[in-house]
């Protein structure tokens, strides 16, 4: 049925991301955990704009870890173009509702 279980319990974030400061090129790890029953699912914004990751695209260079992190295999920073640079929140969704983090800013450093 529909009714909502006893135990089941809407998401809240427990551990939340921290502003990282990263040299061009090197891995980064955005932390991001949360609770809930069910399991909530977890997905990450970039300066307001949902960030894709290897789960809807294989080529792309970052990954959703199972907790909920998020995970840059390098960082792509350009002439053209900052792609990694800004402020990022992590959302966690189940039937209950939403819990959003707090804001972090992804840096790059030495330019």
């Amino acid at each position: 049925g529909s009714h909502i279980q006893l135990e089941d319990t809407a998401p809240r974030i427990v551990e939340h991301p921290t502003d990282v400061l990263v040299s061009k090129g090197e891995p980064a790890t955005l932390s991001c955990k949360a609770e809930g029953r069910p399991a909530p699912v977890v997905e990450w914004y970039k300066d307001g704009e949902r960030v894709e990751t290897d789960r809807e695209d294989p080529r792309s260079h970052r990954t959703l870890l199972p907790g909920g992190s998020l995970f840059f295999l390098r960082i792509l920073h350009g002439r053209r173009g900052k792609p990694d640079e800004g402020v990022y929140v992590c959302v966690a969704r189940n039937y209950l509702g939403e819990a959003t983090s707090r804001n972090a800013s992804l840096q790059v450093a030495g330019e």
